[in-house]
Parts: structure tokens; sequence; C-alpha cells
């Protein structure tokens, strides 16, 4: 990487450290009122694309799971409660950034293990992770393609990755998307949140996020096998997943 390289904020093109700091601050003014925003904007639909991924995930007793920019720990509990229900254990970690969303998790779900830790740089040995999973994410990472390295280089060999993260909606439905994300979600963020140009950003992420095919790519590109990617809700999310073998 070239100091002068440059990274997507939403429209803008950043720096890397502005792009660091600038999500950092977007996370860290909305981190209390993030769930029932989430909830708000996809009508509770968030709930049940985050069903789907868990549910698709691998059961292994005894296993370790990491989920990687995982906020307050929705998908980590989600985790831990399907393995409960086929009576299993396993090590659940949760990896954020920002430590606003890491505090507010912890007391929620003490019972998992919290990193505060960069995607892009993780506190774990190589080959030590059964399952990583990321779940709208990614495209908040500054170095995307450092980020799946070192999901590579954690995995054991057998390992699945999974992502699960807004996309490129079907073209019936642009027009219609573009106006709810660009008009009235930040219109949201705004009363709920009070922070309208943090919902701008994201907004404008989807957007600027790489396409199904090119995140796919990327990932054969790292090494991954057998990857693939389904879409749901009319190309408004996309799960992508691929094993370390």
């Amino acid at each position: 990487m070239s100091p002068n390289d440059k990274f997507s904020f939403g429209y803008e093109k950043v720096s890397a450290s502005e792009k660091n700091e600038r999500v950092s601050r977007v996370f860290k003014s909305v981190a209390s009122s993030y769930d029932l925003m989430n909830d708000l904007m996809s009508f509770g639909l968030h709930r049940v694309w985050k069903t789907w991924f868990v549910d698709s995930l691998p059961l292994k007793d005894g296993g370790v799971y990491l989920d990687v920019a995982g906020g307050t720990g929705d998908i980590a509990q989600a985790i831990f409660e399907r393995l409960n229900r086929y009576s299993m254990r396993a090590n659940i970690f949760v990896s954020d950034i920002n430590f606003s969303m890491i505090q507010k998790g912890k007391q929620r779900r003490p019972h998992l293990t919290w990193l505060d830790s960069n995607a892009e740089s993780l506190p774990l040995r190589d080959s030590s992770v059964d399952v990583y999973t990321i779940s709208f994410g990614l495209r908040n990472v500054t170095l995307q393609e450092q980020a799946l390295e070192e999901a590579y280089r954690v995995l054991k060999p057998g390992g699945k990755f999974l992502c699960l993260e807004f996309s490129h909606v079907s073209a019936p439905l642009e027009g219609l998307y573009d106006i709810y994300a660009f008009h009235i979600i930040p219109k949201i963020g705004k009363w709920v949140a009070a922070d309208e140009d943090a919902y701008q950003y994201l907004s404008e992420s989807i957007r600027t996020f790489m396409t199904r095919e090119e995140l796919a790519q990327m990932m054969e590109n790292i090494g991954f096998e057998k990857v693939r990617f389904k879409s749901f809700s009319g190309g408004i999310v996309a799960l992508h997943t691929g094993y370390k073998l």
C-alpha cells in the first residue's frame, strides 16, 4: 500500500488513516442506537437475513467460532444459541475495532469472548479458527483484501468463511431502493440516532462496495476454494462462502 493510495468513504476518496478514523467515528456515534436502527431500516428483515446466515454455519462441538466486525454481538449470540439447541459448546469470539460497540456488547453478552481488534490484523494464531463470519462489516474495512487474507490465515484447514453483506439490487428495484437508501434512511438516522451523516455514509458505502462477482474473485485469488455466493431479497444482500482446504 502506498501512502498516496485512496479508499472509498462513501463517495469520497480518502487516505487509509482517514477512512479508519471516520468509520470509527461513525460507529461510535451510532453505537447506542445501532440495533434499533437496524430494525427500523430493514423493517426487521435483517433478523431474517441473519437467521439464514447463522443457520448456514457448520455445527462443531468444541469448535472455535470468530465473528469479525461483530458490533454488539448479535451474530455471535445467535451462534451460541444455535449450538446450545444441539447441546454443543464452543469458543465464540467477537472482534470489533470500535470500543463503544464492544462495551455495549459486553454488558449484554458477557459469556462471549471479546477482541478489540481490526479485521486487517487479528490477534489470533495461524490455523486456529473453525468458522469465520463477518456480517455487514467487510465494506467498512479499509484494506478489504488484507482482511480476507487474515481470514484465510486464521482458519484451520477445512475451516469455513462466511460473509453476509449488502450488495447490488436487481434492476427493477434499483430506483425505489435508491430513494429509500439515500433519502429516507439518513432521515431515520437523524431522528433516531441524531446522526444523519452517519447513515448517509452507510448508504453510500453499499453503492461503492464491490460486486458479488468481484468479491468471489478476490476470495479465490487469496486461496479460498469452493467459493459460492447467493443473493437474497432481490439482491439487497448476498452470502459469500468459501473454504480453506
